[in-house]
């Protein structure tokens, strides 16, 4: 009893102690000084709050200070939250700064746009008082939209899920399948999905041009067997996919949403002029099309910076001209389980840097692999009826950035013209495989291999080509005869999405 009484007496002395300001502190004077002078929110949406943002505040001066005052300007109907040196609140008394030293101030937001006067939200946090004060400007752009949330049981409060087979098995995914008044998703307001929207059969999910589609995590599109996809972007308002996290630090970072998944079944999707960025897969489609008629007809649109693939391919018809398919974790384009592939003057560029990547930029094959009841492996294949490029560039920070991958027992169709390959074999690992086989193989003609590419800025995902460019006037002529940015190239054409330019 005794060593418990004197352990309790040791907790309280040191709590007593801790709790003691044992400085002394003269008042502030109108010298702080601080990390920025507008703490900039970016952008958020109606009713969703803010991520966190921090301002630090220095004393330099050679005394311990008292700033009998922090609070914010519009008090407490400020939509603003602050958390003052560890104590949340609108307004504080009395907070000490060492000398030399300083402390954290944290502010979120949340907004209702319609109770706002203007979609600038604006406040300030005053420091002191009098002569002395102090103050730091803060902005939010607030922008009202359409959300899409999935439902939730009123009883159980389970959030609705879609129940869908994959390989077999039935998978529940959060989400819900868009009712018919949500079938289009128009330029007026920004469109937030929070899990996963769906198109049923029969259905057609339009996104006209200028619109833009903003994923919460473990978000997506599905387009369900027998629907389809129509996005109407334009040279002038292209249609962009991406996360709903604003704040300029996200701007490059992928895995930030889920995919736009085209199922088995999907058809006639078409998507033209637009962005795709920061998700896991950008588009994921795995819709068994026919020889003749493409799944999806893809245009005029940049996919950059996804953590595992641009496009996931399995088994389907893709035709597309104009493409730009940026960094990804494992390939910018799998087009894989054999298929039809037909992309004219596209360009794919892996220069992924948030890891090692173990797959080239395209990678291509027509077979997959499984395991039956008694767990054996067992690869099947499937025809590849075509896998035709024609003025492509194919680059990235790897040695070997196209890879063509067969297994026999099946159709293997391919065709590579006018295209430029880095494929530099410094360990003989493809030596003779036929299909990588450059020379004497009249499945290839006029390629560049190893050439220079010249893009003006790989890490910013900017893939427009230079004058040194070893694609400047090596392409053939097609039918497409303006490039990514609308710039004629019936005369002289460029391998590649884009003309070249003289960098500055």
């Amino acid at each position: 009893m005794r060593y418990f009484i004197t352990f309790l007496i040791c907790i309280v002395l040191i709590f007593v102690s801790s709790c003691r300001k044992d400085f002394s502190t003269i008042p502030s004077y109108g010298n702080l000084e601080f990390s920025k002078d507008t703490v900039f929110l970016d952008t958020i949406f109606t009713n969703i709050g803010s991520a966190t943002y921090n301002l630090k505040v220095y004393n330099r001066g050679n005394e311990s200070i008292t700033i009998p005052k922090i609070s914010l300007e519009n008090g407490t109907s400020s939509n603003y939250r602050l958390n003052v040196d560890g104590i949340p609140g609108k307004e504080f008394s009395d907070i000490d700064i060492l000398a030399k030293d300083s402390i954290f101030v944290f502010v979120e937001t949340t907004i209702d746009v319609t109770n706002a006067t203007s979609p600038l939200y604006t406040d300030r946090i005053l420091f002191d008082n009098g002569n002395n004060q102090q103050d730091v400007d803060l902005v939010t752009l607030v922008q009202d939209a359409n959300f899409i949330f999935p439902g939730r049981d009123p009883i159980t409060m389970k959030i609705d899920s879609l129940t869908i087979t994959i390989d077999g098995q039935a998978t529940s995914i959060q989400g819900r399948f868009l009712t018919d008044t949500e079938l289009t998703f128009t330029n007026t307001k920004p469109t937030v999905i929070y899990g996963y929207a769906a198109v049923s059969s029969n259905k057609t999910l339009t996104i006209e041009a200028g619109a833009k589609v903003y994923f919460h995590n473990n978000s997506g599109l599905i387009i369900d067997d027998e629907a389809t996809l129509k996005v109407n972007g334009t040279l002038n308002e292209k249609v962009v996919f991406e996360g709903d996290r604003l704040e300029y630090g996200f701007n490059q970072v992928p895995g930030q949403w889920g995919t736009i998944w085209m199922r088995a079944g999907s058809k006639d999707n078409e998507i033209y002029h637009a962005q795709i960025k920061n998700g896991v897969i950008g588009i994921l489609i795995d819709s068994i099309g026919s020889v003749t008629t493409p799944t999806l007809k893809l245009q005029n649109t940049e996919i950059y910076n996804h953590s595992n693939f641009g496009i996931l391919a399995r088994e389907t018809n893709i035709e597309a001209h104009n493409v730009v398919i940026g960094s990804a974790g494992q390939a910018s384009l799998a087009a894989t389980e054999g298929g039809t592939y037909n992309f004219t003057h596209s360009t794919f560029a892996n220069f992924w840097n948030n890891g090692v990547r173990q797959l080239p930029a395209v990678l291509v094959n027509n077979f997959f692999a499984y395991e039956d009841e008694s767990g054996q492996e067992i690869i099947a294949v499937r025809d590849l009826n075509a896998a035709s490029f024609t003025n492509c560039i194919f680059d990235g920070n790897n040695n070997i950035e196209f890879v063509l991958d067969k297994v026999e027992g099946s159709l293997f169709n391919y065709n590579i013209s006018n295209c430029m390959i880095q494929f530099n074999d410094i360990s003989n690992s493809y030596l003779d495989i036929p299909e990588l086989t450059f020379d004497n193989n009249t499945n290839y003609q006029d390629i560049i291999l190893n050439g220079n590419s010249y893009f003006r800025d790989t890490q910013n995902e900017d893939f427009i080509i230079g004058e040194n460019s070893d694609a400047i006037n090596k392409a053939s002529a097609t039918s497409f005869s303006i490039d990514i940015l609308g710039i004629d190239r019936t005369t002289s054409p460029d391998i590649g999405a884009y003309q070249h330019i003289t960098f500055d």
